[in-house]
């Protein structure tokens, strides 16, 4: 269905309306700017696997203007609130909200070799929206957002399109709705019908607009074979079912409907608790769904060892109302450890010698073995406080962080004809709803009561009728379901991949495109895809270079439009190919590709051209952009000036940390609003303004890589880590055309989302591209008091259409306890979490203040928690930092942080590199950030395999976890340090000869390479232990971390140092003068 856009003559002006976050106070329809038909392509020939629709049924789309319903205002993504725009000017419009601090914010100190920074601003705290002044510190009472409140929370169905692949054993069965329209129409249209209706099957959940006057008329439907997959109909979207309970239908034409269908979906107030007989059918539905397992992911990446039961497992559900948990609960006794009080004065080293693991929810057993695995879902606080008053009075921020894509050994798939979903608010069924009897269920969202449906009364794999909260759906958290027809706005696009490459004189002398072809020519039969698979290639310099692949030609044609003014794509129906039926062409275009430009003069740069380029030829479809660039762009449309003045890189007004154009993020939302990703890949030892070009990938849900100084001879190890990382990229799984949605229990509410997305309405993302690499997070508030719930559950549903065109909804639920005192609060705080939340809070603050203010914040965070711990929680005033356990280590991390390189000071960090670095920390999953902030440090001169791990007959040695201090490092030693993209590995100056033999193959100190960044492969127990155990930590995450063996005289000696956090550098403090500073604004 072809999504709004408007007209030409004032899209600009709306644009940069909404970008300047210039909001209509008087609620005028105001749209995203020009964000295109979303799903809808002009005539698609039958060779894209269109083959599905009659010709013509997806019409260009109609100029129309687009109205939030709930805020009169539309996001743009990243990160932002609902009804926020970006880059708003700081003007008052509303309450100033108070402050955490009374007075001046007190800023840390700086070492007295260091020269104070510009003039000392007040640290402000992140805003929801862009209409507040910044106050003085974090703030983390934000003001109600209106809609975001969940009375009914309101999760959109996802979009599923179906899938025309599918073997006999998916039963799919037709929605009852009328056909959908194909463009979008103006309020008060009527909806005309194009194909006949289908058949109606039934389907709990009421349609997500409002119900017919006279309320909802109950009525049984019988079960009922299912007619045969049925395509020849305009199909509908996620979440728009045919009602046979109500007998009302309802049409649905945007993502929004689909997934969630907005708050108060039915705003009929029910019976909660309808008292009736339990009444047991002896019917048998005529067709059991199917279940199945998925194969395990097979690219790049191994799986997580998460491993998910694929049935029911033997559980009778536990009530999971308030009236019976409150014996239950108070029966508990929690971990003694957790009741600690730690003096991190006197216990510094505080760091556990293995892994931190995230805390584990005070639930009872029976519920908690249910819960989501805290690697895909987890809460900054596992104990969410009762109201907003006492989150407020604990100073840390409520928050999720998602992993929601994430590769996993087994994942239970459904497929089935009925999705069961609550009428009211739209959640997925899972396990921490509670069924009355066996015929009713209770939201645990909204609390409304819901039948349940005649089909999911029968559990195949036990073969067991009358037995609804045993199926598969009820027995794991984490679940996806292949989606019926009625979930989908067009047949499943086919996936389709276009490469931009730079070919300019810079780009050439780098020799990139030699490693990019051969790694694209190793990896071309592993691309994600099937028999529809397209491919199709652009090169530009001050030109754009376009490839027919036509079949039948004997070789590339090679097609230079040279009016980068006005792009037009000549001969499209041969430029984007079936990689099939065109392979050989292909094959011959990467081979050739690397000698077709050595001899050019060519130094300009037309990147927006060909971005405009590449967007026109994918539209249609949809799909991924990967692009390849060397340079700032110097040519047509998105041409861009050098910034960076290296004397100022560490001035907090100066640093130039927003984009110098809104090009990139314009193009980047016409490409999501065409289900096109873009992924930046950025090769460049000059400076390239990567804030600005970062738009294209962070608007659109695209990636961003980044290798400074590339170079195939003189930066070998930037060709290695390339290769790697570009074979994980090219075979990974990837969802497209997806959109996100995340539910929570009715009393909290969702306001600001990190991520790189584009927010589609209020609270649905859009992600043109979703991959297995990418985290989210979001910030949460308690807008209504939970006193009468012991439980709150948090509900992700993402849906996507995977490479084999089949749409599918992957839904996560969680489940914690809520709590009435401060100490509960503290006790079960993920300081892990938190931190990752506080960082992503942070990197908005840098740009839309400045980075003293960030860096000001963070510390701030620390005191006002443990301020509000001594004099709230503790009984008496005693000497030194007195931390709860579960927040021993937040000094520590917050610290961390500071010296990261997103905001660390000093003039030693390029500005691309700190932007690239907040890119990390905006779109990688916690234990990616968590890794790279504070990094792990090992002895590895003297692994055994004492308690090793013993992973597919390879023993992986596991060494303790040391500070990070100089003070564990010894000369007679070696130290490998992971910190995430990067393995160094530090040799002694008196390191035993066994190990420099044995391991690194010299004979002495002095003959260890200066530039050494390989192990020798040895015949020797030494050797093939620490082999093992850097392989393993490779293998750990999606990037190729290189290894740099360095010794006390080696250039990336710095580099080494400036990861040992608890120690001094030039431009902070160490872990204990941090900690007397801290101790010093707690004890005021």
């Amino acid at each position: 269905m072809a999504q709004p856009r408007i007209p030409a003559a004032r899209g600009a002006a709306a644009s940069l309306q909404a970008q300047n976050g210039a909001a209509s106070a008087s609620g005028s329809p105001y749209t995203n700017g020009p964000v295109h038909n979303t799903l809808m392509s002009p005539q698609v020939s039958s060779s894209q696997g269109y083959d599905l629709q009659p010709p013509g049924s997806y019409p260009r789309p109609m100029p129309a203007k687009t109205l939030n319903p709930f805020s009169a205002q539309s996001n743009y993504g990243g990160s932002q609130g609902s009804g926020q725009t970006l880059n708003s000017p700081l003007v008052t419009s509303g309450p100033v909200l108070p402050s955490l601090h009374s007075g001046p914010v007190p800023r840390m100190p700086l070492p007295t070799s260091q020269n104070p920074a510009a003039t000392p601003m007040p640290s402000g705290s992140f805003l929801p929206g862009a209409n507040l002044p910044p106050p003085l510190n974090w703030q983390y009472n934000y003001p109600s957002t209106g809609p975001q409140t969940n009375h009914f929370p309101h999760v959109a169905p996802a979009t599923l399109p179906g899938n025309p692949n599918l073997t006999a054993d998916h039963q799919y069965v037709s929605s009852g709705d009328p056909a959908l329209q194909t463009s979008f129409k103006k309020p008060g249209s009527a909806l005309p019908l194009q194909n006949p209706p289908l058949p109606p099957t039934f389907q709990p959940g009421a349609p997500p607009g409002p119900p017919p006057a006279g309320g909802p008329v109950p009525q049984k439907t019988p079960p009922r074979a299912a007619p045969p997959p049925s395509f020849n109909s305009a199909v509908n979207q996620e979440g728009i079912t045919s009602n046979a309970n109500n007998g009302s239908t309802a049409a649905h034409n945007t993502y929004d409907e689909i997934e969630g269908g907005g708050f108060l979906a039915t705003p009929q107030l029910v019976n909660q608790n309808p008292k009736t007989s339990r009444s047991v059918g002896c019917a048998y539905p005529s067709l059991p769904p199917g279940y199945q397992n998925s194969a395990p992911p097979v690219a790049g990446m191994p799986p997580s060892s998460l491993s998910y039961p694929s049935g029911p497992q033997a559980f009778t559900q536990t009530p999971l109302g308030a009236n019976h948990l409150t014996a239950s609960m108070s029966g508990l006794s929690l971990h003694p450890e957790g009741l600690r009080v730690v003096n991190l004065l006197q216990e510094r080293n505080m760091l556990p010698s293995t892994p931190l693991q995230p805390p584990v929810p005070n639930l009872l057993e029976d519920i908690q073995k249910l819960n989501c695995n805290p690697e895909l879902f987890r809460c900054t606080l596992t104990s969410v406080p009762q109201t907003q008053a006492l989150l407020n009075k604990a100073k840390l921020p409520l928050g999720l962080l998602l992993h929601p894509f994430k590769d996993l050994v087994q994942l239970p798939v459904v497929t089935s004809s009925t999705i069961v979903r609550c009428r009211s608010c739209r959640t997925y069924i899972n396990p921490f709803v509670n069924f009355l009897d066996q015929r009713r269920w209770k939201c645990n969202l909204c609390y409304r009561v819901n039948d349940v449906p005649e089909e999911f009364m029968y559990n195949p794999l036990t073969r067991v009728y009358g037995e609804p909260h045993k199926r598969p759906e009820v027995q794991n958290a984490t679940i996806e379901f292949m989606a019926p027809s009625e979930y989908m706005l067009r047949p499943p696009q086919p996936p389709v991949y276009l490469f931009v490459f730079d070919v300019s004189h810079n780009a050439i002398e780098t020799g990139y495109l030699n490693s990019v072809c051969q790694s694209l020519l190793d990896n071309l039969d592993l691309l994600p895809g099937n028999t529809r698979t397209k491919i199709g290639f652009i090169t530009f310099d001050s030109t754009i270079h376009f490839y027919s692949l036509q079949e039948g030609l004997s070789q590339p044609q090679m097609l230079i439009v040279s009016d980068i003014d006005d792009v037009f794509i000549p001969m499209p129906e041969n430029l984007l190919v079936n990689l099939n039926e065109s392979k050989e062409l292909v094959q011959d275009l990467l081979k050739t590709l690397p000698q077709m430009f050595t001899k050019t003069l060519e130094t300009q740069s037309a990147l927006g051209p060909a971005l405009q380029a590449a967007f026109k030829l994918i539209s249609p479809t949809g799909g991924r952009m990967s692009v390849f660039q060397t340079q700032l762009p110097t040519l047509g449309v998105g041409a861009l000036k050098p910034r960076e003045e290296p004397n100022q890189r560490s001035s907090a007004k100066e640093i130039h940390l927003t984009p110098s154009t809104d090009f990139y993020k314009k193009l980047a939302l016409d490409c999501s609003g065409q289900q096109a990703a873009v992924d930046l890949f950025l090769l460049s030892g000059q400076y390239s303004d990567l804030a600005s070009l970062g738009c294209i990938s962070r608007y659109s849900a695209g990636s961003v890589y980044y290798y400074p100084s590339y170079h195939h001879q003189h930066n070998p190890v930037q060709v290695q880590k390339l290769q790697k990382e570009l074979h994980r990229y090219l075979t990974r799984k990837i969802g497209f055309e997806a959109v996100m949605r995340i539910r929570c229990t009715k009393g909290l509410s969702i306001h600001t989302f990190h991520g790189n997305f584009f927010v589609r309405s209020t609270d649905l993302l859009s992600l043109p591209n979703v991959n297995p690499d990418a985290g989210y997070a979001v910030q949460m508030s308690v807008e209504e008091s939970l006193t009468d719930t012991q439980l709150v559950s948090f509900q992700s549903a993402l849906l996507y259409t995977s490479s084999k065109g089949e749409r599918r909804i992957r839904v996560h639920t969680l489940c914690l306890p809520v709590v009435s005192t401060l100490n509960e609060v503290f006790l079960g705080a993920d300081v892990q979490a938190i931190s990752g939340l506080l960082a992503n809070m942070a990197v908005d603050r840098s740009v839309t203040a400045s980075l003293s203010d960030a860096r000001d914040a963070l510390v701030n965070a620390v005191i006002d928690s443990l301020s509000a711990y001594r004099s709230s929680v503790l009984s008496g005033q005693q000497p030194g930092l007195m931390v709860p356990f579960s927040l021993r280590l937040f000094p520590l991390f917050v610290l961390a942080l500071l010296k990261q390189k997103s905001f660390q000071t000093g003039t030693s960090v390029r500005l691309d590199e700190r932007i690239f670095a907040m890119c990390q920390v905006k779109s990688q999953p916690l234990v990616h950030l968590m890794l790279t902030t504070h990094p792990s440090l090992y002895r590895v001169d003297n692994l055994s395999d004492e308690g090793a791990l013993n992973i597919n007959d390879r023993t992986i040695p596991q060494p303790p976890i040391l500070q990070l201090s100089v003070e564990k490092l010894s000369r007679d030693g070696a130290f490998l340090m992971d910190a995430g993209s990067l393995l160094m590995l530090w040799v002694g100056r008196n390191c035993s000869q066994n190990f420099l033999s044995q391991v690194l193959g010299v004979q002495n100190y002095a003959s260890i390479p200066q530039t050494m960044t390989d192990l020798p492969e040895l015949d020797t127990p030494e050797s093939a232990r620490i082999a093992a155990f850097i392989s393993w930590l490779r293998e750990q995450r999606p990037f190729f971390p290189v290894l740099y063996v360095i010794r006390e005289e080696s250039l990336m000696k710095a580099a080494f140092l400036q990861n040992l956090v608890e120690d001094r550098t030039e431009s902070a403090l160490s872990y204990y003068e941090f900690l007397l500073h801290i101790q010093q604004q707690v004890n005021k």
